[in-house]
């Protein structure tokens, strides 16, 4: 079979565009060097023309040097065509990136698409807010039994919060009375109470009754006044 229609030809693959711009690459960089060589032996002609006088030597020292010059502008003409296809194969293979890159990005979308699809059909906005109202009403449910069992025992519902806050500027009155002195408490102070013995304005005791001669002043004068403090009375006057 291979006798009458041939053994099939194994094609080489075509070159793609990095293996281009890499050969492309190579061959600017040869051209390159030869530029800077003949650049190098044009200044080593210019030399020579200085120090040559006029004449045949230095006319064909000028003729060397101007077959070199134009040796050069071809090879920069071939480095600037090469440098141009080099900056078209990049464009172009920067669309190409950015085409697969494109493809990359549909291809990821419509798969993430697919499975939102399949994730929505299990979720359905009625159960959400179905699920909300519940969980609000175990929350208000929640509340309620947390003031039930906060509630105080013993204490009245209808207390007026005036009468409290009054009770409560009076104690703190109170309170304030008896740390006026230095901090001490009203228990603990002088007593302020006026002289019995001024208000009654009683009269002095007779100076014969009230004198004691010898060695029991002390004692007279505990007769003189009574257990609460005020001038003794005589019991004669009692009795009369």
């Amino acid at each position: 079979m291979k006798r009458i229609f041939g053994a099939k030809n194994n094609k080489e693959p075509p070159p793609s565009i990095q293996d281009a711009s890499d050969r492309i690459n190579k061959r600017g960089e040869s051209v390159e060097d030869k530029v800077k060589r003949l650049d190098a032996e044009l200044c080593k002609y210019k030399d020579q023309i200085k120090r040559t006088r006029p004449g045949p030597a230095q006319e064909a020292i000028k003729a060397r040097a101007v077959r070199v010059l134009k040796q050069k502008k071809m090879y920069e003409g071939q480095r600037d065509m090469l440098y141009n296809q080099t900056f078209n194969l990049d464009q172009v293979s920067f669309a190409a990136e950015g085409l697969k890159d494109a493809q990359q990005t549909m291809t990821a979308l419509k798969s993430a698409n697919k499975e939102l699809k399949g994730m929505m059909k299990t979720v359905k906005i009625q159960d959400i807010d179905n699920l909300q109202d519940e969980m609000m009403d175990l929350m208000d449910v929640s509340s309620e039994i947390q003031d039930s069992l906060g509630r105080s025992y013993n204490v009245p519902d209808d207390i007026d919060e005036d009468d409290l806050m009054g009770e409560l500027d009076a104690l703190e009155a109170d309170m304030g009375n008896e740390t006026e002195a230095d901090g001490v408490p009203s228990y603990l102070q002088p007593d302020k109470e006026p002289d019995l013995d001024e208000e009654l304005d009683l009269p002095p005791p007779p100076p014969g009754r009230t004198t004691t001669t010898g060695a029991q002043p002390e004692r007279a004068a505990q007769k003189a006044e009574d257990e609460w403090g005020l001038p003794a009375v005589p019991r004669a006057s009692l009795r009369g």
